[in-house]
């Protein structure tokens, strides 16, 4: 069974608070980093991506001792709203509740993946989380259910189109036996899951939990541009409009090709096996890199249904790398954790 429990949450006590906030840790380029760095000497990069995890554990502490951060007196679940404008050009708002939930291992099927990993950021990961003894950021994950918020009034925490409600202790024990015999699918944070149980002293860590039945949860494609895609080839097509009929290679000079293949358009790709891929959210930006000579041709994708993800996920399968792009991204800094 899923096991969440309420927790006391480590909290800035600042004037500004958007002047702390980023977003997580693996989406921020070099020079983003240099930017949150620079955008006040207290914002949470300066923990997620320090120069090093012990001076991360030292900036934490310091932080504490000086009232930057500040640790609730009692614990509490809170519920997440978040207003955002999606790649489409669409409003919408997505919600669900905050909570600490124990890790447990994949085969235990209660906390299920549906996307590989790579050593390299685990290892990066877990020097942090043993220097500062807190999940700094919290991990996203679905939940194949139905939660309604009505009067919640003013939150008691907002920054960057988000807000946080401290939920009633009888209303966060009505979630815990919900929960009780739920599965959850990572959505995003596997890296940061898997550094969790390699921990090994708490099990516990930081969890948004995100009802799937709700128009406000989207999944957006992520299209990949490759250096060499030598040996691919499609059906020839029109440009395509904005309902792609399947994975298409964009080689430049208005040439399109269909791809055909077994499994959704990530697997098709990734079985093709194009060489030097990088990854952008931006079909146009996809586009004008072949275009401008940077690649010789981008896959562009459509987006990965949530039913997918689910039915990969129950099966015990994985997805490739950046299968699913889920818009908005959670925001850093608003909740800490600390394990001990």
């Amino acid at each position: 069974m899923a096991e969440v429990r309420p927790f006391r949450a480590l909290r800035y006590a600042v004037p500004d608070l958007e002047a702390v906030v980023a977003p997580p840790y693996d989406v921020i380029s070099d020079e983003q980093r240099q930017e949150f760095l620079a955008r006040d000497p207290h914002n949470v990069v300066h923990l997620t991506l320090p120069e090093s995890a012990e001076q991360a554990a030292r900036d934490l502490a310091d932080w504490q001792a000086d009232g930057t951060l500040v640790r609730d007196a009692e614990p509490s679940y809170w519920w997440l709203s978040q207003d955002y404008v999606g790649p489409d050009g669409v409003a919408r708002t997505r919600q669900g509740f905050v909570a600490a939930l124990r890790a447990q291992p994949y085969e235990d099927r209660v906390i299920l993946p549906h996307e590989r990993t790579h050593a390299g950021p685990k290892e990066g990961r877990l020097r942090l989380l043993r220097a500062t003894r807190t999940q700094l950021e919290p991990l996203f994950f679905l939940w194949d259910g139905t939660i309604e918020i009505d009067g919640l009034g003013e939150p008691d925490v907002a920054a960057a189109e988000a807000k946080l409600w401290r939920l009633d202790p009888a209303f966060g024990d009505a979630l815990t036996e919900e929960l009780r015999d739920a599965q959850l699918l990572i959505a995003d944070g596997h890296h940061r899951y898997e550094t969790t149980l390699a921990f090994g002293e708490s099990p516990w860590l930081l969890a948004v939990i995100v009802p799937t039945d709700q128009e406000g949860l989207t999944i957006f494609p992520t299209h990949r541009i490759a250096r060499s895609v030598d040996g691919i080839s499609g059906q020839s097509i029109d440009q395509p409009d904005d309902d792609l009929p399947g994975p298409v290679l964009y080689r430049g000079g208005g040439r399109y090709e269909l791809l055909a293949g077994d499994g959704l358009d990530p697997e098709v790709v990734a079985a093709l096996a194009p060489e030097g891929v990088t990854y952008t959210a931006s079909r146009d930006e996809a586009i004008a890199g072949v275009d401008r000579g940077e690649a010789e041709g981008a896959f562009l994708l459509r987006p990965t249904r949530i039913d997918d993800v689910w039915e990969v996920a129950r099966a015990g399968g994985v997805m490739p790398q950046k299968s699913t792009f889920f818009y908005p991204k959670l925001t850093s800094g608003l909740l800490l954790f600390p394990v001990d």
